[in-house]
């Protein structure tokens, strides 16, 4: 492959071809002396023309549709270059003759056309002649000094050689183009140079060659879960209604759900459910107790077994082929215990002191809890009409402004200052990340469990 310095290497290569043909050609004997420029058209200076000049100008470059996707994808998942497929280019020229005396212009445009249409493709020894370095001998013309570099673009090493063929561009955009250069036309040939190949000199990481293949068809299906519900642990009915608890057993619900190899994220943690519990409408696993109370999530994963792992005796690798819509589900908080401590006050005054409620699943330090009561009954006579009821903020464990490298383990024991609380019995309920615990009821359906006294 060439590098950058390639363009200019081909206009260059093009205008030694052009110079040494004229030479060739005794042109000299026709028009006289004859300059071969590469100029904008608005920089050849017509008012001082003296000599017939033939220009040719690069006004186009536009991507080689053949070329542009070798080599793709030529980076990773991470941004990292991992092929070097090159930068794929058109040239696109016009070759225009000023002549310094009347058809001299006509004269000079016909031997060029004659020139590039006898050479449709640049020869690599013309290319390494026209750009021969400066240690090295060029029996047909050398570098200028201000031009030695482009000995080093290797364009006469890339992969595709370049050929050349003229160019068809009609009236209307031969006269937007010389409105665009501002300058006066004159005599003018079209043409197509391709393909130049830029590579780039960055490094790559490639990874290792393909040792094996393994295919496997497998007809498309798409799991969907329709709805979550829960059991108590070692069995019980599924009701809708039911209170999703740390320790309970998910019951997940859909269709299309079993794959040849299933398995079931849940917050982050991958479970694969037993044979048993396993089917194409339900799916049903264990909650872990490490899985913190708050919206949690959970999808259906299916893999397919293909190929087989290096080791005695080899097992099957599985590849994850589709996974399900992912679905949220509220993980509430259970309270085991509760108890008040350091109480403060007497007689009907409101009381102060410390509540401390044991939950499961433990609270990681990150999460916002809050403690509420609602008081059972009115130690007064007749009872209020108006229950109390209050909330207490548990306070972190940390600073969150400055939490220190390491974070405290997640517990299980909160505790929360209160005051201004009247005397009584109250029921408990814990909310961590807006999941709130759920009460117990008696056999009249009214609230019951958990509950306190603040005596």
């Amino acid at each position: 492959m060439s590098n950058a310095l390639a363009i200019a290497s081909v206009t260059f290569t093009l205008m030694d071809l052009l110079n040494n043909g004229l030479i060739d050609r005794d042109i000299s004997a026709s028009v006289g002396d004859v300059v071969v420029s590469a100029l904008p058209p608005d920089r050849v200076d017509l008012a001082s023309l003296s000599t017939s000049q033939l220009n040719l100008f690069l006004y186009q470059v536009t991507p080689n549709q053949g070329w542009r996707n070798v080599g793709l994808p030529s980076r990773n998942a991470a941004g990292e270059r991992i092929d070097d497929n090159p930068l794929a280019v058109n040239l696109h020229y016009l070759l225009t003759a000023y002549g310094a005396q009347q058809l001299h212009a006509e004269i000079l445009l016909g031997y060029g056309m004659q020139l590039l249409h006898e050479t449709p493709v640049l020869p690599r020894d013309a290319i390494r002649r026209s750009l021969s370095g400066p240690t090295q001998v060029s029996p047909g013309g050398s570098l200028p000094d201000a031009l030695r570099n482009l000995f080093t673009s290797q364009l006469s090493e890339q992969v595709e050689m370049v050929k050349i063929w003229p160019e068809t561009i009609t009236t209307e955009e031969i006269s937007r183009m010389w409105t665009a250069f501002g300058a006066h036309f004159r005599p003018t040939a079209a043409y197509h140079v391709s393909v130049v190949l830029i590579d780039s000199t960055a490094s790559v990481k490639s990874a290792l060659p393909v040792k094996s293949r393994a295919v496997k068809a497998i007809p498309f299906q798409k799991p969907i879960i329709d709805q979550i519900l829960s059991q108590a642990a070692g069995g019980g009915p599924v009701l809708p209604d039911r209170p999703i608890l740390s320790g309970d057993t998910l019951v997940i619900q859909g269709s299309q759900l079993k794959g040849e190899d299933t398995l079931v994220r849940l917050a982050g943690v991958e479970i694969v459910p037993a044979e048993p519990n396993l089917s194409a409408q339900q799916v049903i696993v264990a909650i872990p107790t490490s899985i913190p109370a708050g919206t949690q999530s959970v999808q259906i994963v299916q893999r397919v077994l293909l190929g087989s792992s290096p080791g005695s005796p080899p097992l099957p690798v599985p590849h994850r082929v589709v996974e399900s819509n992912l679905a949220a589900f509220l993980l509430r908080p259970a309270i085991q215990s509760v108890n008040v401590s350091g109480v403060t006050g007497s007689g009907t005054n409101p009381r102060s002191g410390n509540i401390t409620v044991t939950v499961q699943p433990a609270v990681a330090f990150n999460q916002q809890v809050r403690i509420l009561l609602n008081q059972l009954g009115a130690f007064s006579s007749p009872p209020q009409s108006t229950v109390p009821a209050y909330g207490f903020i548990v306070p972190p464990r940390i600073d969150l402004q400055t939490p220190p490298s390491s974070p405290p383990a997640p517990t299980n024991t909160l505790t929360a200052p209160f005051t201004g609380v009247e005397p009584g019995s109250y029921l408990v309920r814990v909310v961590v990340d807006g999941a709130e615990s759920p009460l117990a009821t008696d056999a009249h359906g009214i609230y019951n469990e958990p509950q306190v006294t603040v005596a």
